[in-house]
């Protein structure tokens, strides 16, 4: 299989951490080591299909370490890799932003409600 070209870094990353939840759980796991359903609970209205899915995904694209202590009830957990810290360590820039403009983004998240420009056509 050909490998993808990318037009720009920013397209790299967003392939390796696209969709809503993937950088949620580089958040969450660059702080600590984190059991499954802590990571549910830190991430907030995620379901267990998608989080798992998202889970397995970055494990296998080496952004997650996945480790399973073999016990009864199951018990495992999850951590970055180097690779994934490195990524998580670039979107420190990014919270930041997220965290300096949290009012801003949600007065244009409000007002796109109320004009209806975030629904498909």
């Amino acid at each position: 299989m050909k490998e993808p070209e990318f037009t720009c870094g920013l397209d790299a990353s967003l392939a390796a951490i696209g969709g809503k939840w993937k950088p949620l759980i580089l958040f969450h796991l660059a702080h600590e080591t984190r059991r499954y359903g802590a990571l549910r609970r830190a991430i907030g209205k995620v379901s267990d299909k998608v989080l798992t899915q998202q889970l397995k995904e970055l494990e296998a694209d080496g952004i997650v370490n996945r480790r399973d202590f073999q016990e009864i009830p199951p018990k495992v957990e999850y951590s970055l890799t180097d690779f994934g810290q490195s990524l998580a360590i670039a979107l420190g820039p990014l919270c930041a932003w997220g965290t300096d403009h949290m009012s801003e983004v949600a007065r244009l998240i409000s007002r796109r409600h109320m004009t209806g420009s975030d629904k498909a056509a």
